[in-house]
Formats: structure tokens, C-alpha cells, sequence
């Protein structure tokens, strides 16, 4: 509403949008070894400009490698240490922990990574579209040793 009389809106039901926790959603697209849920979308919210959501990573695991297409997206360590592998073969690692974020820019392979053997990653997500797009990567054969990147 550039420029507009914002008293003429209805900000009671065009306003604020809580989503409770228990309203997140599985219902999204799949990558191996994440439990990625939406709780912002286009279609669920009526969001404009945004998606977002969580994802978890069991100890001890990684997702395959894959991306978001046009999407920016932005990482928010919840609880955990993250290692993230980026690059055409995964050349390329870094590692973020609780309070840390991660900026994956648009069509950059990737690979989060649960760094630690007992405890669970926790992340919250936020991407620049207003669905969730993922291509998965199966084919994508990673370097043996990625260099690390501070």
C-alpha cells in the first residue's frame, strides 16, 4: 500500500498471520536425509515474496547434495553444528553453529551436513520465493576432500 490511506485495509485479517508449530508441514518437496517442514508459503499463508520453514538433520547424517533453483535462501542455525559442502562437486565446506546463518545464493549445489554424532540440527529457512523449489542432485559425484573456507 505505497502512498495509500492504510486506515481503509483490514488489518485484522490482512495483517500479522501467526503459524503455530504444530501447523508446519511435511508436505513439501524431499531431499534425502532432512525433515524439511513449511510453516510460510504462497499457497499455505498467502505470502507475497517469501517461503519458510525448518528442516532437521538426524546425528550423524547429510542431506544429498541439491538446490533452489532461482532462490536465495538464508540458513538460521536453531541447535547443532552444520557443516554445508557447496560447489559443482562439493568442493567446498564450511561449518556454522547454534546462532550462526548460512547465505546460499541461487542455483549453488549444496550439502548440509550434521557435524555432530549425538546431537540433532536444528535450522530455520527462509527463501526468496513463495513455494519451495529443490532439485535434487543424485548424480552429483563430491570431491574426496572439500577445502575448507572460513
Amino acid at each position: 500500500m505505497p502512498d495509500g490511506d492504510v486506515r481503509k485495509v483490514d488489518w485484522r485479517s490482512k495483517g500479522i498471520r501467526r503459524v503455530k508449530s504444530a501447523e508446519k508441514s511435511c508436505d513439501t518437496p524431499e531431499t534425502l536425509g532432512m525433515n524439511r517442514e513449511v510453516a510460510i508459503s504462497g499457497s499455505r499463508t498467502g505470502s507475497t515474496a517469501l517461503w519458510a520453514g525448518t528442516n532437521r538433520i538426524r546425528p550423524n547424517s547429510r542431506t544429498g547434495a541439491h538446490h533452489h533453483g532461482a532462490l536465495e535462501s538464508v540458513i538460521y542455525i536453531i541447535s547443532g553444528t552444520a557443516h554445508m559442502r557447496w560447489g559443482d562437486r562439493l568442493e567446498f565446506i564450511t561449518e556454522a553453529k547454534a546462532g550462526d546463518f548460512f547465505l546460499v545464493p541461487p542455483y549453488v549445489p549444496h550439502q548440509e551436513i550434521n557435524a555432530s554424532a549425538t546431537e540433532e540440527l536444528h535450522c530455520a529457512l527462509v527463501r526468496s520465493g513463495i513455494e519451495e523449489v529443490v532439485v535434487n542432485l543424485p548424480d552429483l559425484e563430491p570431491v574426496a576432500e572439500p577445502e575448507w573456507v572460513d
